[in-house]
């Protein structure tokens, strides 16, 4: 890589496009010693993404100031920006490779990294420092995205990294939210190809006002949270809501608001790529179908893919292998018409003209492949009760090809999932004792594949139904819940179906649900301008395909009761659409939710009043303070014993309260006996205060003798200090002996361990002495007054 003045340096592209304004040709050892310095392994040259000072601009979003920066930290990656608001500040770094990548879609991969020195803590695994992606971690990394995806270049297929570290968590300002911006701001600020910039903000309902970027302790009271991602002219990029069951209307105004506060951050990073002068890279090549290929492909197939969507005939297998077949015969045509011409565009050729034909279906002749019209729902059919021995169980079908089967677990209160120090610093979620996993198995969809851990898909369409099923379930249920969804088989929105089916399954279970949840999705087709690429049609559909989904522009997931919505997610393959859309969706969506909650409570329309026998059973037992010791047993041996031979889980509530957790009423039933004959030995006598007593030996120790005072009691010691006014060294020392009765005084139980006190020493002493002696040790009052501290030692 040859040393090249600055103006020709700056027309290549080495490693990185563009080259330091110091470095030229000669310059002596200090410039040669700089350049060396600034050679990447391989001779590739190194620079500073941008030269020139750190800028910085303030945005005022929410009455609340939020801070945006670039040109101070990671200055060799293409882009880099900071955002801060409050004391929490997010570093977003851009770099794009400039060769294309040989993936046949955007490979773009964004990182969302939560540092643990940011919040204030060390790590607490083994190693003591940050391992694997949490789950959080995931579904932020999803979340920017899925905000910034739409807006690359069609046919930019060239290797992109996001990467978010935060820098600083003060506890009160979520950093999700700073770091979209930041991501929008690095990629805008970068020389990478990008319709940018776009905003993000995050809006709560609080006794029915919204707040912009609403603090933690906020968020706590909110009925609403919402995640908006606008661009320019108030479009909706991205849309992500978990809502307690909120209005419409309501829910509406939040986005309305949302978009609109959006705008000030897109024009703070505007004023800061204005300031910078960030021109923007020419790349290679973008990876379009030529329009000569795709003119032939349509007159070779148009009527034979015509054919085929129109047929409604067709399910999910069978319409896949007639296209398929069209496809390998329509190639075989293009190559030899065109053998200079590269495999990607021959397969992209035929794509357009399939997507084309499927489009134009919906948009000019309001029809879909599987005969349905645009605001119709596939046959809905729903069982519940599936398997006696399962705590609840559900399977929903939608059409001919979308089975899900959820299954319903209760399990002790200890078993809720708990967060780590790190996500509980930063977001305040210590744990969560309701939890839906769902599973996506290759056979779903024909396939064949590694059947190995959650990836982040499933990690995805769980989320998303569990957060519409949680508003529901009751605060104070005395179980942690699991709810596990299973597609079977998948031809769209599996993820909408697990909520239908876990809202089955938990009635099924008896949970006391407030209301039943069902869930649909929406699809949007549009029709652009060539011109200024405004949308000058759409239509939107309803409960949409999986082939609807991959030819569509959005996959709109909404989710709620017949009140009001419960969660809410929308992905966009445009830069953006109107707020007017989104309205109607959400309006077409609450029409067809209502009608598959009619269908639903066909099945079950309420909650069974009882849990199934084989459901486990929780039960609060009191234990006196007088009696833990005897409880719990000596190094809680007790405890360890009840829960090996009966398989229960106990949990202390409090000083005297304990939940006592059985996977089966029989196990309960077990653990009854087992606490009664531990605990059993004094409850049927009621020993009086300050009384006289008759007590067996029946132990010789050094340290006193075990005495009973009863029969079915167990023995307690009698300590040596307690025998006699003398002091004594061994009981054997006054001639006592096993089997021997001696009288004792009773003076109740130490309030600290339970433990009985009795003393023999007492009763050879005055009366008065041991009232007073009494009260200055143990706080003991007989009688009414209380006595003078005595001076004498016992």
């Amino acid at each position: 890589c040859p040393f090249l003045p600055t103006g020709a340096m700056a027309a290549t592209t080495s490693c990185r496009r563009a080259a330091l304004g110091g470095m030229a040709v000669g310059g002596g050892a200090a410039a040669r010693w700089r350049r060396r310095r600034l050679l990447a392994p391989g001779g590739c040259v190194l620079r500073l993404a941008e030269p020139g000072p750190c800028r910085t601009v303030t945005v005022e979003v929410g009455g609340r100031k939020m801070e945006l920066s670039s040109g101070k930290l990671a200055r060799f990656a293409d882009g880099s920006a900071v955002v801060q608001l409050g004391d929490t500040a997010v570093m977003v770094t851009a770099v794009s490779k400039t060769k294309p990548s040989a993936s046949q879609f955007m490979p773009l991969v964004v990182d969302y990294r939560q540092k643990a020195a940011a919040a204030g803590r060390i790590p607490t695994n083994y190693l003591r420092r940050e391992l694997g992606s949490t789950d959080k971690e995931i579904l932020t990394s999803r979340v920017i995205d899925r905000s910034i995806r739409p807006l690359f270049p069609v046919g930019y297929f060239y290797d992109t990294q996001i990467l978010c570290n935060l820098l600083a968590v003060d506890g009160v300002n979520d950093p999700d939210v700073l770091a979209i911006n930041g991501a929008s701001a690095a990629l805008a600020l970068s020389d990478i190809p990008w319709n940018g910039p776009i905003g993000a903000v995050r809006v709560g309902l609080v006794d029915g006002e919204t707040i912009i970027n609403p603090t933690r302790k906020q968020m706590s009271s909110s009925a609403l949270n919402l995640v908006v991602a606008g661009a320019l002219q108030n479009q909706v990029v991205m849309l992500e809501a978990t809502a307690e069951n909120i209005l419409q209307q309501d829910f509406c105004h939040a986005i309305k608001v949302g978009v609109k506060h959006t705008q000030q951050i897109i024009q703070g990073i505007q004023q800061l790529v204005k300031e910078r002068g960030v021109v923007k890279r020419t790349v290679q090549k973008l990876f379009v179908a030529p329009e000569e290929i795709v003119e032939c492909a349509k007159k070779l197939a148009f009527n034979k893919i015509y054919a085929v969507f129109t047929d409604s005939s067709h399910d999910k297998i069978s319409r896949d292998e007639a296209i398929n077949k069209i496809r390998l015969e329509t190639e075989e045509q293009l190559k030899e018409k065109f053998p200079e011409a590269e495999p990607y565009e021959i397969m992209e050729s035929f794509n357009v003209v399939s997507k084309d034909i499927f489009r134009n279906l919906a948009l000019n002749e309001y029809r879909r492949c599987d005969g349905r019209d645009l605001t119709s729902l596939r046959d809905i059919k729903c069982e519940v009760n599936m398997f006696k021995m399962l705590h609840g169980s559900a399977l929903f079908q939608r059409g001919q090809t979308q089975v899900v089967l959820c299954t319903v677990t209760f399990d002790s209160i200890e078993s809720s999932v708990k967060s780590d120090l790190i996500s509980t610093a930063v977001s305040g979620i210590k744990d969560k004792n309701f939890m839906l996993h769902y599973e996506f198995p290759p056979y779903a969809t024909n396939e064949i594949g590694k059947v190995t851990g959650m990836n982040r898909r499933e990690l995805g369409h769980g989320a998303l139904a569990e957060r519409a099923l949680k508003p529901i379930i009751p605060q104070d249920f005395p179980f942690t819940i699991r709810v596990t969804s299973e597609v079977l088989e998948s031809n769209g929105s599996s993820s909408m179906a697990s909520a239908c089916g876990g809202s089955l399954a938990l009635m099924d279970a008896g949970v006391p649900v407030s209301s039943a949840v069902a869930g649909v999705a929406i699809g949007l087709i549009t029709k652009c301008s060539l011109e200024k690429g405004d949308i000058e049609d759409y239509r939107l559909l309803t409960d949409i395909l999986g082939i609807e989904d991959y030819y569509g522009d959005m996959d709109f997931k909404m989710a709620g009761t017949n009140k009001g919505i419960t969660a809410l997610q929308v992905d966009l393959k445009l830069p953006g659409i109107p707020i007017k859309i989104v309205m109607e969706a959400i309006q077409q969506a609450t029409a067809a939710k209502r009608e598959i909650l009619q269908i639903m409570n066909q099945t079950l329309a309420k909650p069974r009043p009882n849990r199934k026998e084989s459901g486990p059973v929780v039960e609060t037992i009191h234990v006196p303070l007088s009696k833990r010791l005897r409880f719990i047993g000596p190094g809680a041996y007790n405890l360890k014993k009840l829960q090996a031979q009966t398989g229960v889980t106990l949990s202390q509530l409090d000083e005297e309260t304990y939940s006592v957790f059985a996977p089966t009423p029989s196990a309960m039933h077990e653990a009854r006996e087992f606490i009664s004959d531990i605990c059993k030995d004094d409850q049927e006598v009621n020993l009086e205060f300050g009384a006289v007593y008759t007590a067996t030996i029946t132990e010789i120790r050094d340290s006193g003798v075990m005495v009973k005072l009863y029969p079915n009691m167990t023995p307690v010691l009698l300590h040596n200090s307690q025998l006699d006014q003398r002091k004594i060294k061994h009981p054997s020392a006054l001639g006592l002996e096993v089997g021997q009765e001696i009288q004792v005084k009773y003076f109740g139980r130490d309030p600290t361990d339970g433990r009985m006190r009795l003393s023999r020493k007492i009763l050879q002493s005055p009366a008065t002495t041991v009232l007073k002696t009494l009260t200055d040790k143990n706080s003991v009052v007989l009688g009414g007054t209380v006595p003078q501290p005595s001076t004498s030692s016992q």
